[in-house]
């Protein structure tokens, strides 16, 4: 899949409902001064704390009522936390209207309100884990990106981390996490190249190293792709890799825009977001094929995250309604009922929300299009 394919793939939702490729304008919103915005093909300084973002861009990073800023952070669509470390990783996905550069990880400091480059930084460390992950043809830091994010430890302090990721090869890229020291140190370590046609979204990583991932669609470039989802088509799946083996479709769990995934602690129940068909899918992976339940909901959902309670978040535009903003649902997956839990309208700062992650009473809202992340209070 091409550079282009991906950038023309990401400006189709933005034209749908939310902004224009090219234009910082978002959802019915004020535009951002240039000043505040992030261009993701140059490389973040260090450290960036959110006060001193503020000071550069004047009010562009200032509070939208109760949702706060975190601003200098570029397209970081999906976040995960480590454990109950304090720090959070970010993804940097492609800005829409552009080629597929050098993408990236974002690392934040919960307490301090910080964010900085993880990944590839100054001096990346390469180890590629070959046994692992044979097929990999490697890493282009000049032609990648990070999507979706996984991750799970896999010794006290030490962690394997997943991104769905666009550019010189369609894969989902590995990475080893360590926060055994005073700084977290990371290390990409190899990748598992996707099928032709697969444009992956999210990805949840399984005990014995494997994965599921999401396919959303198969061509972002093609112009009646998303249209089709956006009217409840179907057109993608959950895919499933398992360490010497190969990626194959999951029979049974064909969605329209499969999006956000996220596995029960025993590995029974797998949930998935459908942008298209506007609800949230619970499979019973203990069936052939896998029995589902769903919860529909007013937004189209994206990634989902598992609360500290063992409810679903996840967060979606108001497309349905016609109008900008965002909302946030918990889901009781024992129940499968949703819960609108806050968000915002066209006015806010931050459009195009793709991630609810609850920290310390807390949520942490990511966004594909965007210089900022957001926080908002935990209901």
């Amino acid at each position: 899949m091409t550079d282009n394919k991906t950038a023309l793939g990401l400006c189709a939702i933005a034209l749908v409902g939310l902004s224009a490729c090219g234009s910082s304008e978002t959802g019915g919103g004020t535009a951002e001064p240039e000043a505040a915005a992030v261009d993701s093909a140059e490389p973040m300084p260090a450290a960036v704390a959110a006060v001193a973002a503020s000071d550069a861009a004047g009010d562009a990073c200032a509070s939208d009522g109760e949702i706060e800023y975190v601003c200098g952070v570029a397209n970081a669509e999906d976040i995960v936390a480590v454990g109950d470390t304090g720090w959070l990783v970010a993804s940097r996905l492609t800005p829409l209207g552009g080629t597929v550069g050098a993408g990236g990880l974002y690392l934040i400091d919960v307490q301090a309100r910080t964010v900085r480059d993880l990944f590839p930084g100054d001096s990346p460390t390469l180890r590629h884990d070959q046994a692992m992950f044979p097929s990999c043809p490697g890493l282009d830091l000049e032609a990648f990106d990070t999507h979706g994010l996984a991750i799970r430890e896999r010794e006290p302090g030490v962690y394997r981390l997943y991104a769905t990721s666009h550019g010189a090869v369609e894969a989902i890229q590995a990475f080893e996490l360590d926060v055994r020291g005073t700084e977290p140190q990371v290390a990409w370590v190899g990748c598992v190249p996707l099928p032709e046609g697969i444009w992956a979204n999210s990805v949840a990583i399984l005990s014995d190293g494997g994965f599921v991932t999401t396919k959303f669609v198969d061509d972002p470039a093609n112009p009646e792709g998303f249209p089709k989802i956006l009217a409840g088509e179907i057109n993608g799946e959950v895919y499933e890799w398992r360490p010497g083996g190969e990626v194959r479709a999951i029979p049974g769990t064909e969605l329209s825009g499969a999006n956000g995934i996220e596995l029960s602690p025993d590995e029974r129940f797998m949930y998935v977001a459908a942008f298209g068909g506007r609800e949230v899918v619970r499979y019973d992976l203990s069936t052939s094929p896998p029995t589902k339940v769903s919860v529909s909901l007013d937004v189209n959902p994206d990634n989902l995250r598992w609360a500290p309670d063992g409810t679903l978040l996840t967060v979606g535009g108001n497309l349905a309604a016609g109008q900008g903003g965002w909302t946030v649902y918990r889901i009781d997956v024992d129940a499968m009922q949703a819960t609108s839990i806050g968000g915002a309208d066209g006015s806010a700062k931050l459009q195009g929300a793709s991630t609810a992650l609850e920290v310390d009473g807390e949520i942490w809202i990511g966004t594909y299009n965007g210089d900022r992340v957001g926080i908002m209070p935990s209901r």
